[in-house]
């Protein structure tokens, strides 16, 4: 039986957590948002169309921001076809996706969704197709309280008081070339930094997001964060970074440890940063905003194949993926990376809200079933809010990954650890020191015998259950990490 010691200390804090980073993005692809978040049709809709159980759904997950409208598709994005009268708003080719957009789901849909989600709306401008002028009319039909023609229009569909958004992403994966609008690095890092540098004369309130690479396996990347921050720097506030994994076919311990890539990716693009503020003197800082990360399961050739198949039809079914309790676990590690990098990581966006690469599916005129990777994001969403602290390692095991984390809310330490051994358990014995430790309030874990058991017939198949085996005494910790397993283990605090 494999061993591990671990020692966690109150003065020796890494970072605080944003409750920024349990986000998801809500993007016109697929059935994401018709028949996703927005059916009227179906017998959950609500007085706006918005389903009531998805809505439910993600309040429950502990989602805290929704990115909109992409994603690729922001890049032919015309958001003046997306409010008014819905009578009048035209039907628009999506380039992205080869779909059919009605429009009948919009901006000010989308805000009056969030704000029954309690989310907080993370827009997109589109620099793909379109520039500052749009992006500064978009803001200020958003943003601006009245007297001027956009944010009158606002106020003639119905909107009095301004939407106050302050996150703007400054188009979407420019760095691609499938992007529509696709720009070399120099060439979008000056549309960008002068973008943002009209967009904040409007609103001098918002934070921007500069795009980064769309994968660590670009063959830009670094280059083209480097570019890119030189350029725009001093005026944008965050630089995002997007990855996607799959590779189950690398074997299940390799599967599940690109999460350790994952987090080489956020310290490489951080010290890109750090020396582009080096090379320009600069007091100012850029963050990170991990805006699209998941686990994609099928081949980006299936993704094509099925929108050519499906070509100008709206909201067809594409890229909906069942989620094995393997998958799980690799995207509660890269959950846990993110959480593990607090310091840098100020914004996280799971990607996507529904049915596409998503925690929540839902069924066209029927009722939703949870993904298992569900279980994970939500327990963490909920319980790793905080500090997150510095682990000290009597010795480091490549096949244990932990992260620690003070919640001040809950009065708990909460630990969250995967063991990656495919048949190995693991004792772990974590000393708590500089805290008065009260109890063990809950050991929650994920743990299948089936690896490949998905929820997509059986929908509760998957999903987690507590275990009162592990103990604490005089401020240690000991348990057991079961092999192929996910893990929450909450210890309450005295006082």
């Amino acid at each position: 039986m494999k061993k591990v010691e671990i020692t966690l200390n109150r003065h020796f804090k890494k970072g605080e957590i944003d409750r920024h980073i349990y986000g998801s993005l809500a993007e016109h692809m697929g059935r994401v948002v018709y028949t996703g978040i927005y059916e009227p049709d179906s017998i959950h809709a609500d007085e706006d169309g918005f389903r009531k159980d998805v809505i439910d759904a993600v309040r429950e997950a502990g989602i805290t921001t929704v990115r909109y409208p992409g994603g690729n598709f922001v890049s032919t994005f015309c958001w003046e076809d997306g409010v008014g009268p819905k009578e009048k708003r035209p039907k628009r080719l999506d380039l992205a996706w080869k779909a059919l957009e009605t429009n009948q789901f919009g901006t000010d849909e989308f805000i009056r969704w969030t704000k029954k989600t309690g989310t907080e709306p993370l827009m997109a401008v589109n620099l793909g197709t379109r520039g500052i002028s749009d992006a500064v009319n978009y803001l200020e039909y958003c943003n601006m309280p009245g007297g001027t023609k956009y944010s009158n229009m606002r106020i003639e569909n119905g909107i009095e008081k301004p939407y106050g958004i302050k996150l703007w992403c400054l188009g979407n994966e420019m760095d691609g070339e499938w992007q529509i609008g696709h720009k070399e690095a120099h060439e979008y890092g000056r549309l960008a930094a002068e973008t943002s540098k009209a967009m904040k004369v409007v609103d001098s309130s918002i934070e921007t997001i500069l795009c980064g690479s769309s994968l660590n396996t670009m063959k830009t990347y670094p280059e083209w964060e480097a570019q890119v921050l030189d350029d725009a720097f001093d005026y944008v506030d965050y630089i995002s970074l997007h990855q996607y994994f799959g590779g189950q076919e690398k074997g299940t311990e390799r599967f599940i440890s690109q999460a350790d890539d994952m987090s080489e990716y956020i310290r490489t693009v951080n010290s890109v940063c750090k020396y582009i503020k080096a090379k320009k003197r600069s007091k100012h800082n850029v963050l990170i905003s991990m805006d699209e990360w998941g686990v994609w399961t099928c081949n980006s050739s299936e993704t094509v194949r099925e929108a050519n198949e499906n070509m100008w039809q709206t909201a067809p079914a594409i890229s909906e993926m069942t989620y094995s309790f393997e998958d799980t676990l690799l995207f509660a590690g890269m959950l846990m990376s993110i959480i593990k990098n607090a310091d840098i990581v100020k914004i996280a966006c799971q990607s996507l809200i529904a049915n596409i690469s998503s925690m929540i599916m839902t069924e066209k005129g029927g009722g939703i079933w949870y993904q298992p990777i569900y279980y994970p994001f939500k327990y963490m969403s909920k319980y790793a809010r905080g500090s997150v602290l510095e682990l000290g390692y009597e010795e480091k095991s490549e096949i244990l990954d932990c992260v620690a984390v003070h919640n001040y809310i809950e009065k708990e330490i909460v630990l969250f650890f995967i063991n990656r051994s495919c048949n190995e358990d693991i004792d772990i014995k974590v000393n708590l020191q500089g805290y008065e430790t009260d109890k063990i309030v809950e050991h929650v874990l994920m743990h299948e015998k089936d690896i490949k058991a998905t929820n997509l017939e059986i929908h509760d198949r998957v999903k987690t259950y507590t275990t009162d085996e592990t103990k604490l005494e005089n401020g240690t910790l000991t348990g057991r990490i079961s092999h192929l397993s996910w893990n929450m283990i909450r210890v309450g605090l005295k006082g």
